[in-house]
């Protein structure tokens, strides 16, 4: 069996130190991992290696997760283009000039800035449990974000503050999987140790708060979709309360030719699908 070893390694984007693993021959097709919530390039620390016989793979860390940085939210501007700046400077430090995007939850919005701003680098989308519609926002978000992103007072963010609990972050991961003793508890002791650092609860409210800025770039996103139309996959696990199936469907509406591939799982999936994704992948995207 051929080993593919992972380097760790960091890079300083505009002033902030950035985590990031990586494995493949960089002469490879690019494929970078954005990870979601409340998660980390470590979501993926089974992907990778099960990749990088075929891409170079790259996997960082958003300011304020994993090991990036994390300065007070009175130091930095916890938004969506915040993050997705920080992603952009550590590709061109890489100088990485075409890329897959692999997007999962808050990888979507990442993800889908790094596409609109530059289709042309984009070579390819992997889009799971990223929502990119209003269709896809289950009924318990919904009732928790709705209100927050109407008005944000001391009891919006008293709900908000539910998706920062330990049992949230378990349940995240163990909703719907097909057998949970399957679903390492590495995944939620790694994400809530750095979820209860002094001051990260500050951070997470506003990035929660600003997620309300997607939905609102929602349709420019489509005409970029349609505009562009992109090489897809869709791998959904549909067992998810929290990014439903209605999501993973509506890319079809701008992304007709989209491969729709759907899991037994919930919102994370690769603790029982890392081999069926990784499969999926290579035969839409590797160099044949």
């Amino acid at each position: 069996m051929t080993v593919h070893p992972v380097a760790y390694r960091y890079a300083t984007v505009n002033g902030h130190k950035i985590f990031y693993r990586e494995a493949g021959n960089p002469a490879a097709p690019t494929i970078i991992l954005l990870h979601g919530f409340p998660s980390s390039s470590f979501m993926y620390r089974d992907l990778i290696p099960a990749l990088a016989d075929k891409f170079h793979v790259i996997a960082p860390d958003y300011i304020g997760f994993g090991q990036s940085d994390a300065p007070p939210a009175s130091e930095f501007s916890y938004t969506f283009d915040s993050l997705t700046e920080h992603v952009t400077g550590l590709i061109d430090q890489l100088g990485l000039k075409s890329y897959v995007l692999y997007m999962q939850d808050y990888g979507g919005p990442v993800g889908f800035r790094i596409f609109a701003q530059r289709p042309d680098a984009v070579k390819g989308l992997i889009v799971q449990n990223a929502n990119a519609y209003l269709d896809g926002v289950g009924d318990m978000p919904k009732a928790v974000f709705l209100p927050l992103w109407e008005r944000r007072d001391a009891k919006t963010e008293a709900a908000a503050r539910s998706f920062l609990a330990a049992g949230t972050t378990q349940f995240q991961y163990t909703v719907g999987a097909k057998n949970p003793e399957a679903i390492s508890p590495d995944n939620w002791t790694h994400d809530q140790a750095l979820l209860d650092r002094p001051g990260t609860d500050a951070y997470q409210l506003d990035l929660l708060e600003n997620y309300k800025t997607n939905v609102a770039l929602y349709d420019s996103w489509h005409a970029a979709f349609r505009e562009h139309h992109p090489k897809t996959l869709i791998v959904w696990g549909k067992h998810d309360p929290f990014f439903v199936p209605a999501g993973a469907e509506a890319f079809h509406r701008d992304l007709p030719q989209a491969k729709l591939v759907w899991l037994d799982a919930g919102h994370f999936v690769l603790d029982e699908n890392t081999p069926q994704i990784a499969t999926e992948i290579k035969a839409m995207f590797a160099t044949k």
